[in-house]
């Protein structure tokens, strides 16, 4: 893997407070404000895995508008996206984006042949079929 840097500086030695004067101004309001309490027990669970080894562990969450920081680099964490936990691997290029732009809320709409029953056309077929 290639010696990754953020803004000319190394992420996994940045603290929280150098990490907000270096990133863009929406997720350095969103540091300095200080983040709520589920954003504060998914950060501090972030930390036990990380001090533990556990990187492949999935930690869960619904914080889709938790910014990613650099002692989330190399964790797995599951975001809810309204019906499941999408699995978020966090790489250093992922910093300065929301966890939520990472698990997406609509599926693409593919839409398959009429069926029977599906227009006028298909009724006649399929009462030859019977």
């Amino acid at each position: 893997m290639t010696d990754f840097k953020y803004r000319g500086r190394d992420p996994e030695s940045l603290t929280i407070e150098e990490f907000a004067k270096l990133t863009t101004s929406r997720i350095r309001r969103t540091i300095l404000r200080g983040f709520t309490h589920p954003q504060i027990k998914l950060l501090e669970k972030c930390r036990k895995y990380k001090e533990k080894g556990l990187f492949d562990k999935m930690i869960k969450t619904h914080c889709r508008d938790m910014p990613i920081l650099p002692e989330m680099i190399g964790l797995t964490i599951g975001v809810y996206n309204g019906k499941e936990f999408v699995p978020v691997k966090i790489k250093p290029e992922m910093l300065d984006h929301y966890l939520g732009e990472f698990s997406p809320t609509r599926k693409q709409v593919q839409h398959g042949g009429p069926g029977v029953g599906a227009s006028r056309s298909s009724k006649g077929q399929a009462r030859a079929k019977k």
